[in-house]
Order: structure tokens, then sequence, then C-alpha cells
């Protein structure tokens, strides 16, 4: 998600801190862990989103993508697509993830969803199935021309929705469909975690304002033949409104990031979310509770603090930042969570040398007691 261009890679980074370790739980549904490492031409990336398909399968959707048979770096910018997918299942209880990095007709490498605007790019997020399609969020990102911090070389500029289909097919003649949702210039912009419950499907989005909370909007699933038509927010006044306007929106999570996971745990009777902290450059991963869907959302409670920023700890290095944090419920057993993060480098020539860094990291915890609370 560039991150390079603009170190993102993401808008929420995170720093440093203690190493909480890992708490040995039963065995994973499935019998399965994701993994991620460097294979053929893929040669890492962010974002990390997964979406369980109806047959077994796990799509996963990574942001800015590393390629070819080893990483390059030049004049500070990397070699990479601004998006990939890839595609995973457990047989036998072993993990297999096939990556696929789209191509052009020539064969040279290019995005998995194409950029629909000029001079712009697209940040694949999370997305949601119903019936045979898939659907994904793609934030629209754009350079700007004269950035006020390393970090920040880009800007948002709207949301759009793909519809994927043939998924019984190859994936590189998976046919992608693009849906405008929500126009430049709007302030915020759905895509930082999306959901299917009930007759809808729920995307929350991150409002570039205030305390920059993260706010709720809903699309009916009989109304994705046109999203933008049918999308509607959660108010203020706690109701339903047409159209999107961030600014009589209700701040669902008070303290927002642009990247998170909320899932539904019947046998807690409760919503999780998993994320960074968002206040600032932090290592922790919170997890925030709910009764319902709409809140009210618990601030979050630190359930990991992450090693790579930890400087004791042999993987630290004072460039390296982290972010990203996300539930997989569908690997978890009862009693369990299994997130991921990505950590990254303000050095960008690093990426040559540091390969341990720029893959999803997976942990696997018990479900910590704050969860039912």
């Amino acid at each position: 998600m560039s991150a390079f261009s603009r170190i993102r890679f993401s808008p929420f980074l995170a720093a440093f801190a203690l190493f909480l370790p890992v708490t040995a739980v039963a065995q994973p549904r499935q019998d399965c862990t994701p993994a991620f490492s460097a294979v053929d031409d893929w040669q890492g990336a962010d974002a990390a989103y997964s979406i369980p398909l109806k047959d077994g399968r796990v799509v996963w959707i990574f942001g800015d993508t590393l390629y070819g048979d080893k990483r390059v770096v030049t004049n500070n910018i990397p070699r990479m697509v601004h998006n990939s997918i890839g595609i995973s299942h457990c047989d036998a209880g072993k993990w297999n993830l096939t990556y696929i990095i789209r191509k052009n007709p020539d064969g040279s490498p290019s995005e998995f969803f194409h950029p629909q605007h000029p001079k712009t790019w697209f940040w694949a997020l999370d997305g949601f199935t119903t019936g045979k399609e898939l659907w994904v969020t793609l934030l629209c990102i754009r350079n700007v021309p004269k950035p006020t911090s390393w970090a920040f070389d880009f800007a948002t500029c709207g949301t759009d929705l793909a519809r994927v289909t043939h998924l019984d097919d190859d994936p590189q003649k998976w046919q992608v469909s693009y849906f405008p949702l929500v126009p430049d210039g709007t302030g915020a912009y759905p895509s930082a975690a999306s959901l299917v419950y009930g007759k809808d499907a729920y995307i929350f989005a991150l409002y570039e304002s205030g305390s920059r909370p993260n706010l709720l909007t809903r699309i009916p699933l009989n109304g994705l033949k046109n999203p933008q038509g049918s999308l509607t927010y959660l108010g203020t006044d706690n109701l339903w409104h047409p159209g999107f306007n961030p600014a009589t929106a209700k701040a669902v999570m008070q303290h927002g990031t642009s990247e998170l996971s909320v899932r539904y745990h019947p046998e807690l009777h409760r919503w999780l979310s998993v994320l960074m902290n968002p206040a600032g450059l932090s290592n922790q991963v919170l997890l925030r509770t709910a009764p319902e869907l709409t809140g009210p959302w618990t601030e979050g409670e630190v359930i990991y603090r992450i090693p790579e920023m930890d400087p004791s700890n042999p993987l630290y290095d004072k460039d390296t930042f982290c972010y990203a944090a996300k539930e997989h419920s569908e690997f978890e057993s009862h009693g369990e969570l299994l997130f991921t993060y990505v950590c990254n480098t303000t050095a960008t020539p690093k990426l040559e040398t540091e390969k341990n860094i720029y893959f999803p990291q997976v942990v696997r915890i018990a479900m910590p007691p704050v969860a039912s609370k």
C-alpha cells in the first residue's frame, strides 16, 4: 500500500515496547496455521486481509507487493505492484498458499485490481462474499506533489468496490468489475473492515477529522448492483441515513484506524475487533469488544506487544515500524485468537538486505479474558 513512495504504506504506524510471548493453545481449526514467505516472484507485501470462500479456500488481499526473483530497490523506490492476492487452503493439515500477481497481455506483472482514475492506484483492503461473488473494497490513492511528511506523501481519493466472479476458474482469469462507492473529497472512505451480517454488507470507514473515529456504512446485499445508490450510514441519532455524510455520522469507534478486523464470536456473544493502537506510533495490538456491531465498543486493551519494536529483542531495528493488525477467525479453534501484523522500514534500501521484514507475521494466542467483557 507506495508504501515506499510514502512508506506504506499504511497511515497507522507502530513503535517500541516489550514482547508478550505467545501462549500455547489447542489445535487450530483445519489443523492449519498461515505462514508467508517469498515464493516464485512474490517477495513480500502488507495488508493481509483474509476472506473465506464457501468452498473452504481463503482469499488473501495484499497491499504494495514486491516481486521478481529478488527484492530490488532503485533510487529508494522498491520494485512492486500496488496490490496482489493469494489463495490458501488446508490439505491433510498442511498449509498451502498460492500467490497471484496479475499478468498483462505481454506477461509483465501488474496490479490485480487496476486503477480506474488517472494518476491513481488502489490499495485493496477488506471484502466479503455473497452467492458466487467476491466483493473487495478499493481505497483510491494518489501522490501529493509536496509531501509534508516522509510518511505521508500520498492522499486518499475515494473508495470503489470490485466485484470478482468466475471464482472456480484460474485466478488469472477471474473477472473484475468496478463500482464507484464514495467520491474524492468525502473525508472518510469505507474500506477499513468489511463483513456481511444478516441481509447487509457493513463497511467501516476512518474519518480523517477530530479524533479520527471509525464510522459505519452498510449496503443491502440486494442493492449491490448499485452500491453507491444503495449506501447508507449510521448517524449520530443512531438511525440509518441514505448516502454518506461523515460530519453527521456516529463515531462507532471514537479512535479509529484505516485497517482493522471486525468479527462476531457467537461463543462469546461479542463482536471483536483487532487493531493497532491508534494513538500515534505504537507497538501495541489492541482487542476491542462490543455487544452489537454498532457498539458501544470498548476503547481496547493491549493483547500483544510486537517484538520487532522491542530494543532488547534480536529482531529489533531502529528503522522498523509495524502496523496492519487484524484477526483471521477462520483459522481459530475454540478458546484462541489468531491475528497478523506487518513490519516495514523507513530505510527503504533495507528491504534488499532485511529479508525477515515485510511479510505478514502470524500470532496465535489464547483468547484474552477481556474478550468476554
